[in-house]
């Protein structure tokens, strides 16, 4: 059995609170000149999904932080074709993730095994990597259609022998993927597209994971061994190995039954500051790991997006609504032409309406919404309460 050191501070919970918040962005001034650009570095990745509702999840992010920041310059800031070198590249940390492309040694250790891994999902069949390497080396940056086809059938997950080829290079980091075109991965070999300076798998396994376990500590501010864990989908064996090394901390929360590890410079200075009003992607990392997001805000967050319909509970696509430093309620979006449509809200009581109100309207105009339509709220008697209050907002 492990003994754990000593905490050397005593947090409560609302201290803890306030430092996840501000380590996420959400608490004093948002870093408007390092930007998306800056969002990045400071969550140290970003995760993707095909879901588009309001804006793709990697967009909402940023935008949760900073506000109104043009769509396009979101995209630039991840992956401007012509940026040299390149800002970002793409890889598995806690899912499929955007990833600051300094970072690229450190995920050595996962590039490794993968290599080492003895049984994949899909077939590859015989000649197909080398063809696709070569094809890369000889034509450039290339989408996975454009080097042969990405599917078979219509089926997502029915791959054809390309797809599967140039996704296990990608994983074994043969091959890279710098930029989106259309929402199409580009793929170029990694010897062109990371940085020399970078390009190598130099560094052993436990000094990668000491700079993810560090990178997650600083990323969530406070948080207990699962939650480290989870930032980069680490096992728990993983982080137990090398957390004494990783210059974080030890803490305990009032009210938390686990033990807790800090970034000493989240317990330098008091968290203060403005806090952000804003709609939550589904994907954000402040809500990431369930049992984490109900200890912290007493809040149950449950993407059902892929949940059978007559079962969802709060809607598709609920997004959280955080105002105050607290998660107050949900709103299920949509777009109806120049209309952005709540079609449910769920709030915590008649104070949550005034921030529901805000993000709401916030959120159209990134769009280019110029109306927003209710059409549903849990509780009936806080509709027309929510409706008065946009249409004071949005005259």
């Amino acid at each position: 059995m492990t003994t754990l050191p000593r905490p050397t501070t005593e947090l409560t919970a609302d201290e803890a609170r306030r430092i996840a918040l501000r380590a996420q962005g959400f608490l004093g001034a948002p870093d408007r000149r390092s930007g998306v650009r800056g969002v990045l570095r400071h969550l140290g990745a970003v995760q993707l999904d095909t879901i588009s509702v309001l804006a793709r999840s990697h967009e909402l992010i940023p935008y949760a932080r900073l506000g109104s920041v043009g769509r396009r310059t979101v995209e630039e800031a991840y992956w401007k074709a012509d940026s040299q070198p390149p800002r970002a590249f793409e890889y598995w940390s806690h899912a499929a993730c955007i990833l600051p492309v300094e970072e690229w040694p450190h995920f050595a250790f996962r590039r490794r095994a993968y290599r080492a891994r003895p049984l994949w999902g899909h077939e590859l069949p015989d000649g197909v990597y080398d063809q696709v390497i070569k094809q890369l080396r000889a034509e450039g940056p290339l989408t996975a259609t454009e080097l042969g086809g990405a599917k078979r059938t219509s089926e997502w997950w029915d791959w054809s022998g390309t797809k599967v080829a140039v996704e296990r290079a990608l994983m074994y980091g043969e091959v890279v993927c710098v930029e989106r075109r259309g929402w199409k991965r580009v793929y170029d070999l990694a010897e062109r597209a990371i940085p020399t300076e970078l390009l190598h798998d130099e560094l052993d396994d436990a000094e990668c994971l000491r700079r993810l376990v560090r990178l997650a500590g600083r990323s969530l501010g406070v948080g207990t061994r699962a939650d480290i864990a989870d930032y980069h989908r680490l096992r728990g064996d993983q982080v137990d190995a090398v957390i004494d090394d990783s210059g974080l901390v030890p803490v305990t929360v009032a009210g938390w039954s686990k033990p807790a590890w800090a970034d000493p410079e989240a317990l330098a200075t008091p968290p203060r500051g403005r806090h952000r009003t804003t709609l939550l992607s589904p994907f954000d990392s402040l809500v990431w790991e369930r049992a984490r997001t109900e200890r912290i805000f007493g809040f149950t967050h449950r993407l059902e997006a892929y949940v059978p319909k007559p079962k969802r509970v709060h809607g598709y696509f609920a997004m959280p609504v955080l105002a105050g430093g607290r998660l107050v309620g949900r709103v299920d979006p949509a777009r109806e032409g120049r209309t952005l449509v709540a079609k449910q809200v769920t709030l915590d009581g008649r104070k949550a309406v005034p921030a529901a109100a805000q993000a709401l309207v916030e959120a159209a105009g990134w769009v280019d919404c110029t109306d927003v339509r209710v059409e549903r709220v849990d509780a009936p008697e806080l509709r027309e309460a929510l409706t008065l209050e946009l249409a004071r907002s949005l005259a």
